[in-house]
């Protein structure tokens, strides 16, 4: 947001603050954003939910644009402390359903919450990052990821998405971070579910196959120049 928006929405009641911030949003992703949604076929059907949709991270605007291509999921993001004390960011959650989680570290109260969410049958979306990607390119995925996945038996829904750098690019001060003109593509692939740990399996070797299969499934996603720390798919993006 610019200036004079924040400004203007700080000066609101809550209420009303949430429908501006909602209204400005949604203004600026109709007037800058050019949206190609691929895949929501493998959502359609009779297919156990909730879901745990786990994505590559390029930009603070990654929720906004997926909370509306998945406003049908009933989905609520798990996002870094962090954000909260930005102002910029904290408008974000204003209009996006969010469990705030402190990064690197065990936040009992953050797990029990996503846990309850499931059991209440909301979708979670998580950056298994664990941050933003300064390169457009994905960054090695955090352990953190296999632990909401074996907690809530969730079956796992792959995102990739690019051009959300270019629509609401880094700063390192977020509050100058603005939108942009930008095409913008998500790809969503099919959902699966973590195989069981074999018996002659140590838990070390379960969990690095299980994280290597999660994020390789995000990189297939993605064109080869986004995939970054995952630059070896079994298959290309055609």
């Amino acid at each position: 947001m610019n200036k004079v928006s924040l400004l203007f929405a700080s000066l609101l009641p809550e209420p009303l603050m949430i429908k501006f911030v909602r209204f400005y949003v949604n203004l600026q992703m109709k007037k800058h954003a050019r949206l190609a949604v691929n895949g929501l076929e493998n959502l359609n059907g009779d297919l156990e939910r909730p879901y745990l949709f786990v994505c590559n991270h390029l930009s603070n605007s990654d929720g906004l644009i997926l909370n509306k291509v998945l406003e049908k999921e009933n989905i609520i993001f798990v996002a870094g402390k962090k954000l909260e004390s930005n102002f910029m960011t904290s408008l974000g959650f204003k209009i996006v359903r969010s469990i705030s989680i402190v990064p690197n570290s065990p936040d009992k109260e953050a797990i029990k919450k996503v846990i309850g969410a499931v059991k209440e049958g909301n979708s979670i979306l998580i950056f298994p990052e664990g941050t933003r990607s300064r390169t457009a390119k994905m960054l090695e995925g955090k352990k953190g990821i296999l632990l909401f996945a074996k907690l809530t038996n969730a079956p796992i829904v792959p995102i990739g998405i690019w051009g959300t750098e270019k629509f609401m690019p880094i700063k390192q001060d977020m509050g100058k971070e603005a939108f942009c003109d930008a095409d913008i593509n998500i790809n969503i692939g099919e959902a699966f579910k973590l195989p069981k740990r074999g018996t002659d399996e140590t838990k070390e070797n379960w969990e690095a196959d299980c994280l290597q299969s999660i994020m390789m499934s995000i990189a297939e996603l993605l064109p080869k120049e986004h995939r970054g720390y995952y630059g070896d798919p079994r298959k290309d993006l055609m």
